[in-house]
């Protein structure tokens, strides 16, 4: 794979995986051409979990979503995008085939990756975060409670406080060099919101990538959720949400935490309402004494159309961020920070 990083311009790597980077991805890139998006690789649910089921190849899903939002050819995107609806293919997307059978004829998901990155005209560079094929593990050792696979987390209605659960991989994943120097390379490392204990936990917890983290140079951010999850992060606060991603990382290393104050209108409340979605509370007495600094702006986005997403049940949230918004919000706070 290329270098992550080319040009003379503002470096940015973007850390998470799923719907949460597509969206900040397909804006970030207006503001610079120097785009790393790290991508989450223990997604074992849908399309992408019966592909890596049957030929034994790695997590193809967020990794097609970072490279749509980047390229820039239309047609191909939506090529990529396209999901059949019925037959053998019911369910999955071309991008994920296209996908895993590069992998198959190159023998290495790198340069599958590359290949795609070549057709899809991406600006910017798609970095796997492993390339170890692993799956998630979540424990409560003081429960005696295992949760194994990342859809098995996705969907599960937690028993026990996940804070204090302990995120891990099978078997034990290292991070990709390239994830690693885009860190230590950027300018400014934004988190992006994403499922804490599906997304961006696996991500975090990766051997090397929390040491990158402590020790970059660069701006890091935290893009906060917008509404609380039923069964995990109910009742979670702003603070609740940067705390665990510093939990994962093991040290306190945000410098931003950026979050929503914008309330919906009462149609679109009564929307977030039927699927069980609140918006996550404000706690401005924890907030005032963070060790980040935190910023607070209009970021709803208007609600993603409901559709069938793949061959086996999965929870998404149709709510989503302003990314025009969120994406002006960091460059204006990066190009201020002196």
């Amino acid at each position: 794979m290329n270098e992550p990083f080319a040009k003379n311009d503002i470096k940015i790597a973007l850390v998470g995986g799923g719907t949460g980077s597509f969206t900040l991805l397909s804006e970030l890139k207006n503001h610079t051409k120097q785009l790393a998006a790290i991508v989450n690789m223990v997604d074992d649910g849908g399309s992408t979990g019966i592909l890596r089921d049957e030929l034994g190849t790695l997590p193809p899903g967020d990794v097609r979503q970072c490279l749509v939002a980047l390229s820039a050819s239309p047609k191909i995107r939506d090529l990529f995008n396209y999901r059949f609806e019925e037959g053998t293919f019911g369910g999955h997307s071309f991008g994920n085939i296209l996908l895993t059978a590069l992998e198959k004829v190159t023998g290495s998901f790198s340069e599958a990756v590359k290949t795609a990155s070549e057709i899809l005209r991406v600006n910017g560079t798609v970095i796997p975060a492993t390339l170890d094929n692993v799956r998630l593990k979540m424990e409560w050792p003081n429960e005696g409670v295992i949760l194994q696979n990342q859809h098995v987390v996705a969907l599960d209605n937690f028993k026990n406080d996940p804070r204090q659960a302990i995120l891990s991989h099978v078997p034990v994943a290292t991070a990709n060099p390239m994830a690693i120097k885009a860190i230590e390379q950027a300018d400014m490392v934004v988190i992006s919101p994403g499922d804490m204990y599906s997304s961006l936990g696996p991500l975090l917890v990766i051997d090397g990538i929390a040491e990158a983290l402590k020790n970059t140079k660069a701006v890091c951010f935290y893009v906060c959720n917008l509404v609380t999850k039923q069964g995990q992060t109910a009742g979670f606060t702003v603070s609740d949400h940067a705390g665990e991603i510093e939990r994962f990382v093991g040290a306190p290393f945000l410098d931003y935490v950026l979050y929503n104050k914008q309330q919906p209108a009462a149609d679109v409340a009564h929307r977030y309402k039927e699927e069980n979605a609140f918006l996550v509370k404000i706690d401005k007495a924890k907030l005032n004494k963070a060790t980040y600094q935190t910023v607070a702006g209009n970021f709803l986005g208007e609600m993603a159309p409901s559709k069938k997403s793949s061959v086996l049940p999965l929870r998404r949230s149709l709510i989503r961020h302003d990314a025009k918004a969120v994406a002006k919000a960091l460059i204006e706070i990066y190009d201020a920070k002196d």
